[in-house]
């Protein structure tokens, strides 16, 4: 377990580093849509050498996969447009921690009623009160 711990804490450091650096190539090449549509070319060819070397057989599968899910490709492209062109007007750890905000959202809805097929766990009063704890911490860095 503690590997995958290590794996998604390094997922998270990477998070606001994308965020700054591809926030930086946009305004350096003056279009953060531009910037998004490199950083996605770039992941498509790194992604697409994981999925050839650990699963290539998988690809198969994607006709037969329900179309709904294919909807994560937009989610995940909203995000990289919206960090991109508002990063640089709110700052980075700014824009960042609406971001954590809305995932711990997201996160205990989903884990909450048991969407997309999760694993069920209910929203606990300790769970509310850590989502709330973050708002509050997401309000203060606001202020200062």
């Amino acid at each position: 377990m503690l590997h995958y711990i290590l794996i998604m804490l390094a997922a998270g450091v990477g998070i606001p580093v994308l965020a700054a650096l591809n926030a930086a190539l946009g305004r350096h090449i003056g279009s953060p849509a531009v910037a998004a549509t490199v950083l996605f070319v770039v992941a498509l060819g790194t992604t697409a050498v994981v999925a050839l070397l650990t699963n290539p057989g998988a690809v198969s599968k994607l006709a037969g996969a329900p179309k709904h899910l294919f909807l994560a490709g937009t989610l995940v492209a909203f995000y990289v447009l919206s960090i991109t062109w508002i990063a640089p007007t709110m700052g980075v750890g700014n824009a960042v921690f609406f971001v954590l905000l809305g995932q711990l959202i997201s996160a205990a809805a989903i884990d909450h009623f048991g969407l997309f097929n999760a694993q069920i766990s209910p929203l606990t009063l300790t769970r509310a009160a850590g989502i709330a704890l973050m708002a509050a911490g997401v309000f203060v860095t606001q202020k200062a």
